[in-house]
């Protein structure tokens, strides 16, 4: 399976990170969600962007669900 490419984000002036994957708008993040995309965005910048868009379920859902971020 391919690494995850495509993704671009752009952060505004106000805080606002907008994610784009393929010039489409995929996400827009605001407030603490951006600062915490923003901590996280440089450890593996595409497979970070499509997990917080959500683009990322394709067989790995166990993994995904382990993550501290999803559990309840």
């Amino acid at each position: 399976m391919p690494a995850p490419a495509g993704f671009r984000y752009d952060q505004r002036a106000d805080g606002t990170v907008v994610i784009t994957h393929h010039g489409r708008v995929a996400s827009t993040l605001r407030g603490g969600r951006a600062a915490e995309f923003l901590a996280e965005v440089d450890d593996d910048p595409q497979l970070v962007m499509a997990r917080w868009t959500g683009n990322y379920r394709r067989g790995n859902e166990r993994t995904a669900k382990r993550h501290p971020r999803n559990r309840a």
